[in-house]
């Protein structure tokens, strides 16, 4: 967005905040207009599609000759799955999503979150947004809730390219749970809908961190890079057995609680736990930068 563009845009606001009480959706349409007209929010969602495609095609193949798929029908994540897709496309959207979980998607996200406000400092337009006048916690909330509509549309992202290609690869019909009980093609639907849903509310927690990372610095690839740092961190001490006390805490500890969902009946324990541990690191980190934003001096 050039310098320009911000100016007309911070007019436009100005005279929608005169005009109308609903001011805020102008700026935050044009946030989402902004956000996803970048050629790199473009590839990130490529990338994303792009992995549903690759392991319905690497099934497809091993199951060519009549063998199963890898992985066993008693595990919950990925790899129980993964066993399978051969039997019913639908699973592909569940093996898709937990493919993409611990990193492809939180990396997007922490993109997206780590460029919000250093993004608009380093390329200098961040005083022209403050001019519209947005204010600051105006400003705050709708990066942020731009950010998290990435996290839907790129959850849904995943979803839809794995639903497509499971049915044109594979078949589609009722399937076995993990609990072993059969549910409806409509009914296992509604569930993987539910999935992406819990998988996208999975994410505001690296949303908020990346947010905070992007009020510390005026360079966009610095937050970017830090953001995406944090988060491979993270999930390598989640896999330390000497961190077990600690690891209950990160915010990546539970991400594949979603396959609790799959069960008959459900199991909510992981979720709700997941769930929770989601809003406080927002409600922590959404604080965090609130009160550093606010406060930080605006030089560009």
């Amino acid at each position: 967005m050039s310098r320009a563009d911000v100016v007309e845009q911070a007019g436009a606001i100005g005279a929608d905040r005169k005009s109308s009480p609903l001011w805020t959706l102008g700026l935050f349409r044009s946030e989402l207009a902004t956000t996803f007209r970048r050629w790199r929010t473009l590839a990130l969602l490529a990338v994303l599609a792009a992995v549903p495609i690759l392991v319905g095609i690497a099934v497809k193949i091993e199951t060519g000759d009549g063998s199963s798929a890898g992985g066993g029908p008693e595990g919950g994540g990925g790899p129980a799955f993964i066993s399978q897709i051969t039997n019913n496309g639908l699973f592909l959207v569940f093996t898709a999503l937990a493919a993409t979980l611990p990193f492809f998607l939180p990396m997007a996200i922490g993109v997206i979150a780590g460029d919000a406000i250093a993004g608009e400092a380093n390329a200098g337009t961040l005083r022209y947004l403050l001019v519209a006048p947005a204010g600051r916690t105006r400003l705050l909330f709708t990066k942020y809730a731009t950010t998290m509509t990435f996290c839907l549309v790129a959850t849904l992202v995943v979803a839809v390219s794995a639903l497509t290609v499971g049915a044109l690869l594979f078949p589609l019909g009722d399937l076995t749970t993990i609990s072993g009980t059969r549910i409806s093609f409509g009914e296992g639907l509604a569930r993987a809908l539910l999935i992406a849903l819990v998988v996208a509310v999975s994410l505001i927690g690296v949303a908020a961190l990346g947010l905070f990372v992007s009020t510390l610095t005026n360079s966009g690839i610095a937050a970017m890079a830090t953001t995406v740092g944090l988060l491979i961190t993270v999930q390598i001490l989640d896999q330390i057995p000497q961190l077990h006390a600690l690891q209950p805490y990160f915010f990546s500890h539970y991400w594949l609680s979603f396959a609790d969902l799959m069960r008959e009946p459900v199991y909510w324990d992981d979720l709700v736990k997941n769930l929770g541990l989601q809003g406080l690191y927002a409600a922590v980190f959404g604080s965090a930068a609130w009160a550093r934003f606010t406060a930080k001096d605006i030089t560009a």
